[in-house]
């Protein structure tokens, strides 16, 4: 049956989350700051190893050397698409309108679009969500799922309830995938596959640092990028010679 990865992963989430709020006043605050800052790491690292797909095989060979040039225009169409929809915003109102109804701390709203982005961004998102509708196949989202227990944890730990809200994002985001995994079958070549892998490694890095307090990206603006990534190649691909 398929859609069980997906409610293992916001199971996962749920007491990943609950797991840290519960323990949050009792950890020393350096140790808190220390576990979201190791997080923010292992984020930038994952981020990069994505993004090198710009460069890879399978996405040069259906488009040829101006591969990175085509992430990068996906990447700031997708920027102006984000912006002008106002993805962020309407993020911060979904996270603001789930803490009226529950109640919550100051950070509520914080912790949920964090936790959503860190959750839903990534190929193992994407990709899981078609393995899973596609052959039933659970293995990426329950690798997914054990990643994204200890990543709430240590949100959780910093941001409180909100970051338990986020298994609702990733109910309805990956839901919906699975829902169109069959829809999309044809057009996930290697080549599609590597372009949305480039540019969500990309968004991945914009988390880490937000995580690390770096920059206070607007991430969550960038997402139709990972959509006009793989639309892009398959246009590409399809008139090159």
């Amino acid at each position: 049956m398929s859609g069980i990865g997906t409610l293992l992963n916001v199971a996962a989430i749920v007491a990943g989350a609950a797991v840290g709020t519960l323990l949050g006043d009792r950890l020393p605050e350096r140790l808190r700051d220390t576990l979201v800052a190791a997080l923010g790491l292992f984020t930038l690292a994952l981020g990069v190893q994505q993004a090198l797909a710009s460069f890879g095989a399978d996405l040069a060979g259906a488009v040829g050397p101006s591969a990175p040039l085509l992430v990068l225009g996906a990447l700031l169409a997708g920027g102006l698409a984000g912006e002008a929809a106002g993805l962020e915003r309407r993020l911060e109102r979904l996270g603001e309108a789930v803490r009226r109804r529950v109640g919550g701390q100051a950070r509520f709203v914080e912790g949920f679009v964090l936790a959503s982005l860190v959750a839903c961004v990534g190929p193992l998102a994407v990709l899981g969500a078609f393995a899973d509708g596609l052959q039933g196949d659970l293995s990426l989202l329950a690798v997914k799922s054990l990643l994204d227990g200890f990543a709430m944890l240590a949100f959780a730990s910093h941001l409180g309830w909100g970051v338990a809200a986020s298994g609702l994002a990733v109910l309805v985001y990956q839901g919906s995938l699975t829902a169109l995994a069959q829809v999309l079958q044809q057009v996930m070549t290697p080549a599609v596959v590597a372009a949305m892998t480039a540019v969500g490694g990309l968004l991945v890095i914009a988390i880490g640092l937000r995580l690390l307090g770096l920059a206070r990206l607007r991430v969550a603006n960038l997402l139709p990028a990972v959509l006009l990534a793989p639309l892009a190649t398959g246009v590409v691909a399809a008139v090159r010679p």
